[in-house]
């Protein structure tokens, strides 16, 4: 809970995020591109292969 010191308005950390830490958004960015690089490859040996 926020709490006011000498007209300031005093946060931890995550109160000032309004979140918990999640997970890491360079593992997420990985992982999606990862993925969607096997899934077009796979599409493409599937249909476009000569």
């Amino acid at each position: 809970m926020p709490t006011e010191r000498h007209g300031q308005i005093i946060e931890t950390p995550t109160e000032a995020r309004q979140a918990e830490p999640g997970p890491s958004v360079l593992a997420l960015l990985t992982a999606s591109t990862g993925l969607a690089v096997l899934i077009l490859g796979t599409v493409w040996f599937a249909f476009f292969r000569v």
